[in-house]
């Protein structure tokens, strides 16, 4: 496990380009002020030791090793003891549709981008919780089994996709199946399910799951994404496109937002049903639930000692800082007439 003990200090590395800027800024500058002394090629020929390429290259050189001394900074480590923390927290699963459907346009960038995003923001609201991920279409499939890693969690659903599942279709009540499964607690009280979707369900009878899963004590919220009017689905999943899937009969689908299949669900699951407009308020929505849910004891295992490792990165930045030093700016006049291209004719 790697870590950064001090992570605001990579805010610093934010630098690195504008100095690169403000840097060709200079070079342009010079060149200016020395052609208004007359052609460049021909001044150039009167400063036969100036090289224009080892500036730039003692610049890139100073700004890696910048780079790695901010590295070293932010302090580097390296996870050496595994130990089992116990805390209080609830247990996670978000089951996420990724059929086509999902691909619509009716909100940006499609929906679901939007649930990721949406995803991802309820990932940074957690503390010492436990958090799995869902996928389905026409099946369901276990994306991440609940875990602690929140890192792997992005990592994981940045690359949940229709392309992730092998079968086309709307199976919500088996996703919800599947989630009921994966809980590592048999506690009634902290354990939740988060159901993404457009609420097309075509395979099964997901208000029924929902009633089985509250029988358990599992509470099930439903999201929802996309409009009631609906939209056309993109062909191949491309952003922005104007070739949509057709049916049977070559007209062109249009999926709809199913709200009341969504709200049916969270009815029966005792929880409630979002409608994702605003990223940040749905969120916020489901986390007050989520916050009413009482806290149980999760055991984890985690890093509990971690090895510092800057004494390395900043070795690297003295390697880069030390070859610069070395670099003069002008041409060396022992070196400067040797071209190891030049072919000598042989007769």
């Amino acid at each position: 496990m790697f870590q950064f003990a001090h992570k605001e200090y990579l805010m610093l590395l934010a630098l690195i380009p504008v100095l690169g800027i403000l840097f060709f800024i200079v070079i342009i500058l010079k060149k200016r002020a020395v052609k208004s002394f007359g052609e460049y090629s021909l001044i150039s020929l009167l400063m036969p030791d100036v090289s224009a390429s080892r500036p730039v290259v003692k610049f890139i050189l100073v700004m890696v090793g910048l780079a790695f001394l901010i590295l070293a900074i932010a302090g580097p480590q390296v996870g050496s003891k595994l130990g089992d923390v116990k805390h209080k927290g609830v247990e996670l699963i978000v089951c996420l549709d990724v059929s086509n459907s999902m691909l619509a346009e009716d909100v940006q960038p499609n929906r679901l981008e939007k649930a990721k995003q949406v995803i991802s923001k309820m990932i940074d609201n957690l503390k010492n919780d436990k958090f799995g991920l869902i996928i389905f279409g026409g099946d369901a499939y276990v994306q991440l089994p609940i875990t602690t890693d929140y890192g792997a969690a992005k990592m994981f659903l940045a690359s949940a996709g229709p392309n992730s599942i092998p079968v086309q279709g709307t199976a919500i009540g088996s996703s919800l199946e599947m989630a009921i499964k994966s809980f590592t607690s048999e506690k009634d009280k902290n354990r939740a399910i988060v159901l993404i979707s457009d609420g097309e369900n075509h395979e099964d009878d997901a208000v029924e799951m929902s009633g089985e899963a509250a029988k358990k004590g599992i509470i099930i919220h439903t999201m929802g994404i996309g409009k009631p009017e609906g939209s056309p689905i993109p062909r191949g999943g491309k952003l922005g496109g104007n070739n949509f899937m057709t049916d049977n009969q070559g007209q062109v689908i249009i999926t709809k937002l199913n709200e009341t299949n969504l709200e049916q669900m969270a009815s029966s699951g005792n929880g409630i049903y979002i409608r994702v407009n605003n990223t940040q308020s749905a969120v916020k929505s489901l986390f007050d639930e989520i916050n009413k849910m009482e806290k149980t004891e999760i055991q984890a295992t985690v890093y509990s000692e971690y090895e510092e490792r800057f004494q390395y990165v900043v070795a690297v930045a003295l390697l880069f800082l030390i070859v610069e030093f070395f670099i003069r700016e002008r041409k060396n006049k022992y070196l400067k007439n040797i071209n190891i291209f030049r072919t000598r004719m042989v007769k």
